[in-house]
């Protein structure tokens, strides 16, 4: 699940610390997020999705799903834990490099959502702008059952911008 993967560079060292390697799979304590229904329909109203599986108990209640739901964009609005392992970024500059989302589980009022973080992987790629540090991060949301509700994959890419 978890990995490190070195690559060979050309024209440069490697950057990676072995305080890099030792945060690999370190997990955050979780954070407990209680759901609540006016918050569901808060959010599905902030975001314009008028779908009501997110905003209509009445009708939420004749679908698959028995009742409302959250949508799926709402765990961004979670809490996180912080992570219990960091490093010193040797580069100055950072960018989103995106996000992946798998969902598992609907997410309903009253549900209790355990969130943690880790990084996943670690590993240097030499680009147009030279070497760059790329860390993965896993969000894994977890219910009250023990089911893992999504994950979510965040690449973060690091780099020294050239010289002005």
């Amino acid at each position: 699940m978890y990995q490190l993967l070195e690559v060979e560079l050309s024209n440069s060292k490697s950057v990676i610390t072995q305080s890099m390697r030792d945060a690999i799979g370190v997990e955050s304590d979780p954070v407990i997020n209680e759901i609540e229904k006016g918050a569901i329909v808060k959010f599905a109203q902030a975001i314009g999705d008028t779908n009501p599986i997110y905003n209509n108990e009445e009708i939420a209640r004749n679908t698959k799903y028995g009742g409302l739901i959250a949508p799926p964009t709402f765990l961004r609005s979670m809490k996180v834990g912080a992570p219990k392992a960091e490093f010193k970024n040797p580069y100055t500059a950072n960018v989103d490099g995106g996000s992946e989302w798998e969902y598992f589980e609907p997410i309903r009022p009253g549900d209790l959502i355990s969130v943690t973080t880790y990084i996943a992987d670690i590993h240097e790629r030499n680009g147009r702008l030279g070497n760059m540090l790329i860390t993965v991060r896993e969000t894994k949301y977890t219910n009250q059952f023990d089911k893992i509700v999504a994950l979510q994959r965040t690449t973060g890419i690091a780099y020294d911008p050239p010289s002005k």
